[in-house]
């Protein structure tokens, strides 16, 4: 990567939108970092940040990097998005407190533990019919399987037209992104998809017992009107399924590639919630997320502008070794509180104790199981402007 200098920015030609940088991130980040607290990328006039200090203040000031002017490439304030803006990912207090607020209460630890002893029972079940086949796609019947099933049916969705799911999120998570080849060819059946979720939406389309009516409860009590409920029902259906499935993924992987960490967490079952935080910290399924500047600031001696689009680099700042000992060992004893996959401040996702939850269920009835994965053929990488993930993952086991 060359870096230029210039009086008050280092410039990279670099296109994180590539699909080489897409393929393989890490050294680009590595460049990144090492250039400075903030480097100007020249292929869209944006400017990025790699490091772990730059990239967790920008997500803990929400005043100086806003996420009401969309926390993709595309600037709000300038050219409509593709769908309305999300009521909780794409805005700022004080919308998004009394949001947010609703969520969380619906979201909370007490909430979350009922829904342990189904998640483990779909697990165990799942796992025990893998188990019996000895092959399979680490991708398409775990990985995407079990958050089709458990996640839904907390929300409250009928089964038909789950597949909808993966489609509408690949859809959101490549609009972040510029609109390539990889946005074109997520958004070619965006119509069907947009109608089939919008229709998931509704107050009369949840079950009376999920997760999803319970935000319409806040439209009785008076905490949100009857058309915001419905879109925080979008924002469960769009973040609560694929940024679990590509952890998920990247876990097998990161097991099938490091066989002596399985061991240890078998030895140790009680290392699978931090093995989890080591994957999303080495692995992160999110790898990027935007803000727009609110006002002029200075990072590390370097002027951004006010209304400028920052480029928050979240793989790289956990792969930071300002912040990290050895990064690039996959260590599943590492304590990885702090890393950004999840970011941090008050967009920090809201529904990340849902996916500890999957993890530790799939990974607890992993455990028991298998001794062992093997890879019976080369993974395919899954490309997409914001996630990192793989679209299959060929495993054969060995049964515990």
């Amino acid at each position: 990567m060359n870096m230029d200098s210039t009086v008050d920015r280092l410039v990279t030609g670099i296109d994180p939108f590539s699909h080489a940088f897409l393929s393989d991130p890490y050294p680009h980040h590595e460049a990144m970092r090492a250039a400075g607290p903030v480097v100007w990328l020249d292929h869209y006039g944006i400017w990025g940040m790699a490091r772990h200090q730059e990239v967790r203040d920008a997500l803990t000031d929400w005043q100086t990097y806003c996420s009401g002017a969309g926390v993709g490439l595309s600037d709000f304030r300038k050219e409509p998005p593709w769908r309305p803006p999300s009521i909780i990912l794409e805005a700022d207090p004080p919308l998004h407190t009394r949001t947010r607020a609703v969520l969380t209460r619906i979201l909370s630890p007490a909430a979350i533990n009922v829904l342990r002893e189904t998640f483990a029972r779909e697990a165990e079940a799942l796992v025990d019919r893998l188990a019996e086949r000895r092959e399979f796609d680490g991708i398409a019947d775990l990985a995407e399987a079990y958050p089709l099933k458990v996640f839904p049916d907390a929300v409250g969705i009928s089964e038909e037209g789950r597949e909808n799911l993966l489609s509408y999120g690949n859809m959101v998570f490549n609009s972040f992104g510029p609109r390539n080849d990889l946005f074109e060819k997520a958004m070619a059946n965006a119509g069907p998809v947009r109608d089939w979720i919008m229709s998931k939406c509704s107050r009369a389309a949840l079950a009376p017992d999920g997760l999803g009516i319970q935000i319409f409860a806040a439209v009785d009590s008076g905490e949100l009107t009857e058309l915001e409920a419905g879109m925080l029902v979008r924002s469960f259906l769009s973040a609560g399924i694929d940024t679990t499935v590509y952890g998920l993924g990247n876990a097998l992987y990161c097991f099938a590639n490091y066989p002596e960490q399985w061991a240890v967490l078998r030895e140790n079952p009680s290392l699978i919630r931090l093995a989890f935080e080591e994957v999303l910290r080495f692995e992160a399924p999110v790898q990027t997320f935007f803000r727009t500047t609110t006002k002029a600031i200075e990072v590390g001696g370097v002027k951004l502008g006010d209304g400028e689009k920052v480029l928050l680099f979240l793989a790289a700042a956990n792969r930071d070794p300002r912040r990290w000992d050895k990064p690039e060992i996959f260590d599943v004893k590492r304590r990885a509180t702090g890393h950004m996959t999840f970011g941090t401040g008050i967009h920090g996702c809201v529904g990340q104790a849902v996916a500890r939850l999957e993890s530790e269920a799939v990974f607890g009835a992993l455990a028991k199981r298998i001794a062992a994965f093997e890879l019976t053929g080369e993974p395919k990488r899954r490309l997409n402007n914001t996630l990192r993930g793989l679209d299959s993952l060929p495993l054969r086991v060995t049964v515990a």
